[in-house]
């Protein structure tokens, strides 16, 4: 498994890869810090995406480290079987899940990361109480469910006030931006205090998705704000 050294970290989503030819287009990411797997049930979101055997199978073929993303249903049932399948860490959602600090014990005794995300109608203040429990935490800048959506600014309010919080407690845990993130966008998430970025279409849209990775994490590291 690939070390991730970086302080920031880029996550390329397979939802904009070409799903026919998936080794082929996990080997074009080879320079990122993590491979974002979404997982999609058609009822928490509109869409359908894959499940564990194709995730398994995604584990065993690539050298990144594999953030599986829930967007489903019932994240404490089935959260364990992805990171069953090899998962480095797994993320769940607010809206969805039921025991959110017994899951995440659950999945740190499996040796996985725990992830909690915030859609964007979503407070984030909620986590705090329970901030030290996760690995890290995702702020959505779209409405989950599909690519290639534009990028919602206003959202940064929320990283800002999240990245402060993590300050104040001293704290280790991640900020990961999913939605619109791209060369012209990732200096803006990132001088918000992001420090994973999530980018699709402006990876798999590229004609260098590798270049385009550099440049993502360039442009981001030239603003993080720590």
């Amino acid at each position: 498994m690939k070390a991730m050294t970086t302080q920031i970290q880029i996550a390329p989503s397979i939802l904009s890869a070409d799903f026919c030819n998936l080794e082929r287009d996990l080997k074009a990411i080879a320079n990122a810090d993590l491979v974002h797997v979404d997982v999609m049930d058609h009822h928490f979101v509109p869409n359908l995406t894959l499940g564990e055997p194709i995730v398994k199978r995604i584990c065993e073929v690539t050298d990144l480290p594999v953030d599986v993303h829930l967007m489903i249903e019932d994240p404490d049932r089935w959260a364990p079987e992805f990171a069953k399948c090899g998962a480095y860490s797994v993320t769940f959602h607010m809206g969805a899940v039921h025991a959110p600090v017994r899951l995440a014990r659950q999945l740190h005794d499996m040796g996985v990361k725990a992830c909690f995300a915030v859609r964007p109608a979503e407070p984030v203040e909620p986590i705090f109480d329970i901030l030290d429990e996760f690995d890290m935490i995702l702020i959505m800048t779209v409405e989950p469910g599909f690519g290639g959506q534009k990028f919602l600014d206003n959202q940064m309010a929320k990283v800002r006030r999240l990245r402060d919080e993590i300050t104040r407690r001293g704290l280790g845990t991640k900020i990961q931006v999913d939605g619109g993130v791209s060369p012209k966008t990732a200096h803006i998430v990132a001088e918000a205090g992001a420090d994973v970025l999530v980018a699709g279409s402006a990876v798999y849209g590229a004609e260098d998705p590798a270049q385009a990775i550099d440049d993502i994490r360039d442009k981001a590291a030239a603003a993080f704000r720590a």
